[in-house]
C-alpha cells in the first residue's frame, strides 16, 4: 500500500512520518497532485492557523485536488477542520467536505484555551476500531467542530464536540494519533485497514 502525505506549511508532518513507519507503511511527502492521486490512501495533516493554510493550498492548487480525490483521506487535527465549510478562525472559508462549521473555544471558569492534553473517545460510527472506545488521545486546539451528523467519535472539553468525523471517503479526527500512544496507533490503523 502507498501512503501519501500532503505537504505544506503543516506542523505535524515528521511525527505523522514516523508514526508511519513505526507501522511499517511505505509513504510519500509530496504536493505533487499525480503522485496524490496515484496514491492508495491519503493523509492531510495540520498544525497551524486556518486562513494561511487555505491560501497556501490554493496557491498550489491542493484544495482542489483534495475534495476531489476518491480514496480514503484522513485529516488530522487542522486537516479536519479544513475539511468542513468554515472556520471561525480568522473567517476563513474551507474546502466544504464536511458542511459544519467551526467554532472557537469560549473559555469557561479555570478550562483555558487552548485546549491540551488527553481525553477520552467514546465512539459513535463503525470506521474506528472498538477498543478505541474509551481510550485517551492527545489534542491541542483552539477551535473545535460541533457535534453533528457526520460525528464519529465525541469528547468533551468546556462542551461536547467531534473528536473523530466521516462522510463518504473522507475521515478526520480533530486529535494527534501520532502522539496518542495505543488509541493513535488503533485510529491509525483503522484508517489503513479501510
Amino acid at each position: 500500500m502507498r501512503v501519501a502525505i500532503i505537504k505544506y506549511n503543516a506542523g505535524n508532518i515528521q511525527s505523522v512520518s514516523f508514526a508511519l513507519e513505526r507501522l511499517g507503511v511505505d509513504f510519500s511527502i509530496t504536493e505533487d497532485s499525480e503522485e496524490i492521486q496515484r496514491a492508495e490512501k491519503v493523509i492531510f495533516p495540520g498544525v497551524g492557523e486556518a486562513s494561511t493554510t487555505m491560501n497556501y493550498l490554493k496557491s498550489r492548487n491542493l484544495d482542489r485536488i483534495i475534495v476531489s480525490l476518491r480514496q480514503p483521506v484522513l485529516g488530522i487535527c487542522l486537516g479536519m477542520q479544513l475539511m468542513c465549510k468554515y472556520s471561525e478562525e480568522n473567517n476563513t472559508e474551507c474546502l466544504g467536505v464536511f458542511p459544519e462549521e467551526v467554532k472557537r473555544f469560549l473559555p469557561l471558569r479555570d478550562m483555558k484555551v487552548p485546549h491540551m492534553g488527553w481525553n477520552n473517545l467514546l465512539l459513535k460510527d463503525g470506521w474506528l476500531d472498538p477498543a478505541i472506545n474509551c481510550l485517551y488521545a492527545y489534542f491541542v486546539h483552539s477551535y473545535y467542530v460541533p457535534v453533528n451528523p457526520f460525528t464519529s467519535a465525541v469528547t468533551e472539553y468546556i462542551n461536547p464536540f467531534s473528536a473523530a468525523l466521516h462522510h463518504k471517503n473522507f475521515y478526520a479526527v480533530q486529535f494527534h494519533p501520532e502522539k496518542s500512544a495505543v488509541a493513535g496507533e488503533l485510529v491509525l490503523k483503522s484508517f489503513l485497514n479501510l
